[in-house]
C-alpha cells in the first residue's frame, strides 16, 4: 500500500519489459492531437494541477470546459466580414460601395472593447495562478513579524520586544479574494547592526526589490527615527501601504496629514487587518474579481495574440477616423484576424504547443 520501494521495483520491471516513462504532459497532448480537447483546455489541465487556492482551481476548471475559442471565433467572424466588405469595395469600387466610416468606427470599437475585457479577465486569472508578492519591511521592533502572524492567524514568526529578533526572511502565503498573496517578513533595517543582522538586512533589500507590493510597517506610537524617514523616501513611488502600527499605544509618530495609501491601527485589531487586506487587494488587482464560471486567457501565446489584435484594431480605428484610405484599415483588420487565430492555435506553431505541454509533470 504505497511503498516507494515496491513502486520503484515495479517500475524497473516494466521498463525492463520495454515500457517507457511518459513524457511531461504526454497523455493530455495525445488528447489534444486526437481532437478530444482544444489547446486552451489542455493548458487548463496544468493549471488545475498547480492551483494553490480554490478560486484558482475553479478558474482553471472553467477553462477546461472550453468556450474561449468560441468567443474568439465570433470576434474573428466579425473581422472576416469587415475585411471581405472592405476588400470588395477596394477591388470593385464601381460596383460595391465603401462601408460607412461611422459604422466601421462603432463595429471596430465594440470588438476592441470585447478583446480588452478578455485581456483583463486573463490578467485576473493570471493573478489567481501566480499570486502577488508582498514584502513586509520597516525598522526594527515596528511589528512586522506580529503583522505576519496576525495575517496568517498563527504564530509563524518569533516575536520579541528586543530589536533585531528577525534575522532572515520568512515567506508564507495567504489568500485574499482567492488570490495567493506571498508575504515575506523581513529583518528590520537600521544603520547600527552586527554582522549577522547585516546579512539579514541584505536579504531584506533583495525582498524589497523583488516584491510587487511593499507594506512599510512603522511604530506609530513614537516619533519617527531616521531609518523610518529613509524607508519612506526609498519606497516612495512604489506600490506600497504605509502601516502605522501600535496606534493603540499612541499616535505620536503618525502624520497630521495621512500619506496616501496609509493605514493607522494595530495588528491586534481585526478591523485594521481587514483594511490592510482590502488595501492589498486594491493595489494588487484594483479590488476586481474574476467571474470564475467564464473561460479566460491563460497561456502566454494567447495574451500575445490578443495584444497584437488589439494594437492592429486600434490602428484600423485610427485610420477610419483620420479619413485615410480604407486600404490601411483593411490591412490592420486582416492582421488582427490572423493574430486571433493563434489563440486556438489554428494558425499557431509547434513551439507554442511544445511550450504548453512542457509545463506538465511526468505523464498527466
Amino acid at each position: 500500500h504505497g511503498s516507494p520501494i515496491l513502486a520503484r521495483e515495479v517500475m524497473r520491471a516494466l521498463l525492463a519489459c520495454g515500457a517507457r516513462i511518459a513524457e511531461p504532459g504526454e497523455f493530455t497532448r495525445r488528447a489534444f492531437l486526437n481532437g478530444k480537447m482544444d489547446l486552451h483546455a489542455a493548458a487548463a489541465v496544468a493549471d488545475v494541477v498547480s492551483a494553490e487556492t480554490s478560486a484558482a482551481a475553479r478558474a482553471a476548471f472553467a477553462n477546461l470546459g472550453g468556450g474561449l475559442a468560441s468567443e474568439v471565433e465570433r470576434i474573428r467572424d466579425s473581422l472576416r466580414t469587415m475585411v471581405e466588405e472592405l476588400a470588395a469595395a477596394i477591388d470593385f469600387p464601381d460596383e460595391v460601395a465603401e462601408p460607412a466610416r461611422s459604422q466601421l468606427d462603432v463595429a471596430i470599437g465594440d470588438l476592441v472593447e470585447r478583446l480588452q475585457r478578455l485581456r483583463r479577465d486573463g490578467e485576473l486569472g493570471q493573478l489567481l495562478r501566480e499570486g502577488v508578492g508582498v514584502a513586509i519591511v520597516g525598522p526594527p521592533n515596528a511589528g512586522k513579524s506580529s503583522l505576519l502572524n496576525a495575517l496568517l492567524g498563527i504564530d509563524r514568526a518569533i516575536v520579541s520586544a528586543m530589536p533585531g529578533t528577525t534575522r532572515d526572511t520568512i515567506e508564507e502565503t495567504i489568500a485574499i479574494d482567492g488570490v495567493p498573496v506571498r508575504l515575506v517578513d523581513t529583518a528590520g533595517i537600521r544603520a547600527h547592526a552586527d554582522r549577522l543582522e547585516r546579512a539579514g538586512i541584505e536579504r531584506t533589500q533583495r525582498a524589497l526589490a523583488a516584491a510587487r507590493i511593499v507594506v512599510l510597517v512603522i511604530d506609530g506610537s513614537v516619533s519617527p527615527a531616521s531609518e523610518t524617514t529613509e524607508l519612506l523616501a526609498r519606497t516612495e513611488g512604489r506600490e506600497r501601504i504605509v502601516f502605522y502600527n501600535k496606534a493603540d499605544l499612541g499616535t505620536r509618530g503618525c502624520p497630521l496629514s495621512p500619506i496616501e495609501g496609509s493605514v493607522v491601527g494595530s495588528v491586534r485589531d481585526a478591523a485594521t487587518l481587514r483594511r490592510l487586506r482590502d488595501a492589498i487587494a486594491q493595489i494588487g488587482w484594483r479590488g476586481e474579481r474574476l467571474d470564475l464560471s467564464r473561460p479566460h486567457l491563460a497561456a502566454l501565446h494567447e495574451f500575445e495574440a490578443v495584444n497584437a489584435a488589439i494594437d492592429a484594431m486600434e490602428a484600423a480605428l485610427a485610420a477610419v477616423r483620420s479619413r485615410d484610405p480604407v486600404d490601411f484599415a483593411a490591412g490592420e483588420l486582416q492582421r488582427a484576424f490572423s493574430s486571433l487565430g493563434k489563440v486556438s492555435c489554428r494558425e499557431g506553431a509547434e513551439d507554442i504547443i511544445g511550450g504548453i505541454f512542457s509545463r506538465f509533470c511526468i505523464g498527466k
